[in-house]
């Protein structure tokens, strides 16, 4: 299969065209609240840029998913592109020329969150086309590995570039952005979706992806514990974590020792996915990441080596991105052509509800509880979605009742000699990753990546 995806050309170039646009948005990610900081010297208007990123990606996920299945996904993610590089070639401008209005830069943070819930249901939606069934668990895998390798590399090299002018991260954000417009320009692949007839935001529409989710139970189940209560739950985790391991923000080694080692894990997941073929182990997966977590807890709240906790949340985040990674995996191939783009952003939505809310709770528990009360509290909440999804029959089996594997309509190609931007064909097909972005789609646009 690795050999497949090898020689299947318009896989790479996909993976290529996420990789500079993941890339230019992690380094961006540091720079702009950097950028606040620096010009306003103000923390409460560098806050602001994650309130407006957040709440420009929950009101339009489900609006992009129906966007995906309406326009021609290529052309989709080409325009995203485009509006991307053009909102931050005007923010460019303004640190060139030393005048950066609040407003240019909120503008910037929520263009790109729109852009992201456009984007990331159109480029899975276009992967399924490109990627035959049967390859879908390590192609998956590869878009993981790569986000999470940005996420590494990424605010580190943001980071350093701002250090030397503050201009230079976002514009190689936009040098990305116009790499990345290419690479998908010179994708062969159409992925029309059918004429539909009636409002493109009716209720129905908008809420498709979500009935399709709601009807089979696997799905259903796995969403609302796996994606919900074990994302709440890990991110009270983590961010007890972070505060406790920092004593209390006194010092950055040790909580920078238990969040790098975090990414290290969701890197390390996947890259070992492709071997353990999570697509068939999902269930079992799901069921070892949610008791881990919950030991995991437990030893924390006894831990007080950052190095030791850095590496048991580096073990927890390694199983969920393989487990995500079979999920996911296992809903693209489920997922009538149709709909790939709703059911994705649904998916998504569902589990990015209840993300911020994670580390708040966190928080509280760690003001009323002390340490290991707080541990012990954020233990038993995953204990009881452990338990679920080791008990409930609708979570064991990968493959959802009442649902086949839905029929991958075959793909178009543009003529060897035709450019790349001849007008598609009418044919119709389809993270990180709807456990996580962030997935999955956020995978696609850079603005999400795996969790519990």
């Amino acid at each position: 299969m690795a050999a497949s995806l090898r020689t299947n050309r318009d896989f790479r170039l996909l993976w290529m065209s996420g990789l500079f646009a993941v890339l230019g948005t992690q380094m961006t990610a540091l720079a702009l609240p950097l950028l606040v900081l620096r010009e306003t010297g103000s923390a409460v208007q560098a806050g602001a840029i994650g309130t407006v990123s957040v709440a420009a990606v929950l009101i339009t996920m489900l609006p992009g998913g129906v966007m995906a299945d309406r326009m021609e996904r290529r052309r989709l993610m080409r325009l995203c592109d485009l509006g991307s590089f053009c909102v931050v070639s005007a923010l460019v401008v303004a640190v060139w020329t030393g005048h950066v209005p609040m407003i240019l830069v909120l503008l910037v943070a929520g263009a790109g969150a729109v852009v992201g819930s456009l984007y990331g249901p159109a480029a899975f939606g276009l992967m399924r086309s490109v990627v035959p069934a049967e390859d879908m668990g390590t192609a998956t895998a590869r878009l993981q590995a790569r986000t999470a390798t940005a996420r590494l590399v990424g605010p580190l090299v943001g980071g350093a570039l701002f250090g030397v002018h503050p201009v230079l991260p976002f514009l190689a954000e936009a040098v990305g952005l116009l790499l990345s417009t290419l690479c998908v320009a010179l994708v062969r692949t159409r992925s029309q979706p059918r004429k539909k007839a009636g409002s493109a935001f009716s209720r129905a529409e908008l809420t498709a992806g979500l009935s399709f989710l709601w009807r089979l139970p696997y799905l259903r189940t796995v969403l609302l514990v796996f994606g919900l209560g074990m994302n709440f739950s890990f991110g009270a985790l983590t961010f007890t974590a972070l505060t406790v391991f920092s004593d209390g923000g006194r010092s950055g080694l040790g909580g920078g020792t238990v969040v790098t080692l975090t990414s290290v894990g969701a890197l390390c997941g996947a890259l070992l996915a492709p071997r353990l073929r999570p697509e068939r182990h999902t269930w079992a997966l799901i069921v070892a990441t949610c008791w881990f977590c919950v030991a995991t807890a437990l030893a924390l709240a006894w831990i007080r080596i950052p190095l030791l906790a850095g590496l048991l949340c580096a073990a927890c985040m390694c199983l969920s991105t393989v487990a995500s990674i079979g999920f996911l995996s296992t809903l693209l191939v489920v997922t009538p052509d149709d709909r790939v783009g709703r059911v994705q952003s649904a998916a998504s939505f569902l589990s990015s509800l209840v993300q911020p809310f994670g580390p708040l709770a966190g928080g509280a528990l760690l003001t009323a509880l002390g340490t290991r009360g707080a541990f012990g509290t954020v233990a038993a909440v995953l204990a009881v979605s452990a338990s679920v999804v080791t008990l409930a029959p609708s979570a064991r089996s990968a493959q959802p009742d009442s649902a086949q594997p839905a029929p991958l309509a075959p793909a178009e190609e543009e003529p060897p000699g035709a450019p790349s931007g001849a007008a598609p064909t009418a044919a119709d097909t389809v993270g990180t990753d709807p456990i996580g972005t962030e997935a999955a789609e956020a995978d696609a646009a850079g603005a999400g990546r795996p969790r519990p």
